[in-house]
């Protein structure tokens, strides 16, 4: 394995994630803090909070890796102009309340922004936080409306929302699959019921309404109650709103009962981690994307990706999530490049602000984002993928 660059944090293969959270307050006690704490010896400082433990510590490690897999990339090439990028990691387990402290933690740490959260219910309360001080939330793994309001300069989301993949959802199953009796499983919370607006929109369009629904409680598995009570409407698909435990749960519960409808679900699951839980029973089950094929190296982001995420830890198997997680990393590096110049003062978070809005189409090598005034979404692309032979496959439409 090759050295790591100067100030990275890192979780490698032989280095426990969970143990960051330990470990980075001793990074930052060992620095001096300059330019209003912006930078810590010429380095720029990141914070991300997310959920390193618990049932979806899949998606924080995976995010966690992405993001450093583009951070140590950029300080290979030099860094931002000879600064390093540095990464300190908080582990909220996918909780609000610890959301809280540990983005008030890391702000407090002097972080020049946030990058990599994970989650609606985290993000609902996190991105007031960093608004108020005036600290850039970037590339949060959640598609929810309430990170995309006209008035957010400091939220930058890198994903298509969750009313996209809702729609497309819903267009593919009724338009490819003539289906008409559509369900829904959904997390008990702000995420789930992002997902739900979303749905009861795209059906809502079509004149058709949901013939079942069923919740359960975030960071537990607990379906059972749900699926027999949505079994019970014979629907021909159910849309899952959920993390990947869960979810894996649920379907091989109804496969179990010989429940015969297909399993559409959103990009926030985690399809590495579910196709892991589902053991081997997952043929037939799709996942609506909102970054491009991992495993498609034909895109020049994708191919970057591989050699970024083979250099931070080769035993890594590239992934959705991390995938999402490196673009949100290359996102930031290319706004640091622009905004700053060569031997010129540190990054500035209104400048660098002002130049996502100002720069017009992003390449990220085949993946392009674009802002604007009152837009804080970058990418509106929404993929389809269906689990065939044990393994994700793209998909342009649903067949039976």
């Amino acid at each position: 394995m090759n050295a790591r660059p100067p100030g990275a944090v890192v979780a490698g293969s032989s280095v426990l994630i969970a143990a960051l959270a330990a470990f980075a307050p001793g990074l930052r006690s060992q620095e001096t803090a300059e330019a209003g704490g912006e930078v810590v010896r010429d380095a720029i400082v990141f914070g991300q909070s997310a959920a390193l433990s618990g049932n979806a510590r899949e998606l924080g490690v995976n995010m966690n890796r992405g993001v450093l897999a583009a951070f140590e990339e950029a300080n290979r090439a030099g860094g931002i102009h000879g600064r390093p990028l540095r990464l300190i990691v908080e582990d909220d387990r996918y909780e609000g309340e610890l959301a809280v402290e540990k983005t008030r933690k890391l702000i407090g740490q002097g972080v020049f922004a946030l990058i990599g959260a994970v989650g609606t219910p985290t993000s609902r309360v996190a991105w007031r936080i960093a608004s108020d001080a005036r600290v850039p939330y970037i590339g949060a793994f959640t598609g929810a409306g309430l990170l995309r309001g006209p008035n957010q300069r400091y939220v930058v989301n890198l994903r298509a929302s969750y009313i996209q993949e809702t729609e497309e959802m819903v267009e593919r199953l009724t338009s490819d699959l003539g289906f008409r009796r559509i369900a829904i499983l959904y997390q008990d919370d702000s995420y789930g019921q992002a997902g739900l607006v979303g749905v009861v929109r795209a059906l809502d369009k079509r004149d058709l309404g949901l013939v079942g629904q069923g919740t359960y409680v975030r960071n537990t598995v607990a379906v059972k109650r749900a699926l027999l009570d949505i079994r019970e409407n014979n629907p021909e698909a159910v849309i899952i709103i959920g993390a990947y435990r869960a979810a894996a749960q649920f379907i091989l519960w109804a496969r179990e009962l010989r429940m015969g409808a297909v399993f559409v679900n959103i990009s926030f699951v985690g399809s590495n981690a579910l196709l892991s839980e589902l053991e081997g029973s997952g043929d037939g089950v799709v996942v609506t994307q909102v970054v491009p094929f991992p495993r498609d190296a034909s895109t020049p982001a994708v191919a970057r990706y591989h050699s970024a995420l083979r250099e931070l830890e080769p035993s890594a198997q590239p992934g959705f999530v991390s995938l999402e997680g490196y673009l949100a990393g290359r996102l930031a590096v290319e706004a640091l490049r622009g905004s700053t110049e060569p031997g010129g003062p540190p990054p500035d978070r209104e400048s660098f602000l002002q130049w996502l809005v100002d720069a017009g189409p992003i390449d990220l090598g085949g993946f392009e984002v674009e802002y604007g005034v009152g837009d804080n979404q970058g990418s509106d692309r929404v993929f389809l993928t269906e689990i065939r032979g044990g393994r994700f496959v793209p998909v342009t439409r649903l067949r039976r």
